[in-house]
């Protein structure tokens, strides 16, 4: 009967999981030949994938060369897109910031400006780390919207008209082909900002947290789930989508997807900014309701408090269903005030049970914080067993 591991993808992963780093763990775990060992590695070695680094000396005997999945044989090409705002990068596969560029860039302006404009700066990017179109071995896109996986199309966006039903990859493919030379179709990932916020935070600060949330603050309110280890999308991307929840005492509320009473109509950085507005406070986005907060404006302080109750009032039902080990806020109302006011409701209406074992957070990777589950996407899908394994395939020359 074959191993499960019998492939050169599943040795991979076995590697660059950290799971068999020696040849003789590799055969020790499989359960396969030495030779048979031998020849998978091979094709790992001629794909560039792998390198041997100088193992530990064990007692009375010769140190045994360490196997290490090379993360600077290829890069990834990134990009975090806000509404009024947009950030792309280069990064190394081990999510190493290389080159980024970030500028006002307004979701509403449309898909095919907005993809072109991104596929400029890629190619700026390249161009100025002297990195040829041939080493990007991938592109990863967060959007402000939901996503179909893994087709990459946006589905009744809120905040982004004209997206809906967009050929996303398609497009960035056509745009990299034009500004950055490449003619080939490379892969081109796309998910919604706080899954892969939710990703890229879980991976590098809670990798052993089995049941994660993100909620993100901002323009809207999105949330980002990830159970064991996999970004939980739901049947057609719609997982996460808290925003649109219903408060049941708001339905003069209107909400930015046309119904009535949405928490995102009450408690988001944009309609804080218009309860501001209303009160005589300047205030646009949610950036500028941050700016406030910042500077300690009463008005602002309070509102944010409420709003954090309103979304701890609808993330108690969520902490009780999925019972995750850290609830994380971020965004631009990830602050102090706010974080209270979501720890007021949220003890108040979940059962001690559900929150006994919780960490309530702010995120930490800051500004990179979707870039890095962005690149985490890219690959951990390009070098999965399955992927791998075709992507040999296809760069084996003939017999």
């Amino acid at each position: 009967m074959a191993s499960p591991w019998s492939t050169a993808g599943h040795l991979l992963e076995l590697i660059r999981t950290g799971q068999a780093t020696t040849r003789i763990e590799l055969q020790r775990m499989t359960g396969l030949s030495r030779s048979t060992v031998g020849h998978r590695l091979d094709q790992l070695f001629a794909a560039g994938w792998l390198r041997d680094v100088p193992g530990v000396q064990s007692t009375g005997g010769r140190p045994s060369a360490q196997l290490e999945f090379d993360t600077r044989h290829a890069v990834v090409l990134a990009a975090d897109l806000d509404t009024t705002f947009a950030r792309a990068a280069v990064l190394d596969l081990a999510g190493g910031l290389l080159a980024e560029h970030a500028e006002h860039l307004r979701i509403d302006e449309g898909p095919e400006r907005v993809l072109d404009r991104l596929g400029t700066w890629f190619a700026k990017l390249l161009s100025e780390t002297g990195i040829g179109p041939a080493t990007v071995c991938g592109v990863g896109l967060s959007l402000p919207g939901p996503v179909v996986w893994p087709s990459g199309r946006v589905v009744r966006p809120p905040i982004m008209p004209g997206w809906d039903g967009c050929p996303v990859p398609e497009l960035m493919q056509r745009a990299l082909g034009l500004h950055a030379g490449m003619h080939a179709a490379v892969p081109v990932l796309v998910d919604n900002d706080a899954n892969l916020m939710g990703l890229g935070e879980q991976r590098e600060s809670f990798a052993d947290c089995s049941s994660f949330i993100l909620m993100k603050v901002s323009t809207g309110i999105g949330a980002g789930v990830v159970i064991d280890g996999k970004v939980f999308r739901g049947i057609d991307g719609g997982a996460g989508d808290i925003g649109h929840v219903r408060l049941h005492d708001r339905p003069d509320a209107r909400c930015m997807c046309g119904s009535y009473g949405c928490l995102a109509a009450v408690a988001s950085g944009r309609a804080l900014a218009g309860q501001l507005a209303a009160l005589g406070v300047p205030a646009a986005s949610a950036a500028d309701v941050r700016a406030h907060l910042d500077a300690d404006n009463p008005d602002a302080v309070r509102l944010a408090r409420e709003a954090g109750q309103r979304c701890g009032e609808v993330l108690a039902t969520v902490v009780s269903l999925l019972n995750p080990g850290v609830l994380m806020i971020a965004g631009d109302l990830a602050e102090t005030h706010f974080v209270t006011g979501v720890r007021e409701l949220l003890y108040q209406r979940a059962l001690p049970r559900a929150t006994r074992n919780l960490q309530i957070v702010t995120a930490r990777l800051g500004e990179h914080t979707a870039l890095a589950g962005a690149t985490a996407m890219v690959v951990e899908h390009l070098y999965a067993p399955d992927q791998a394994d075709a992507r040999l395939a296809v760069a084996a020359p003939a017999p």
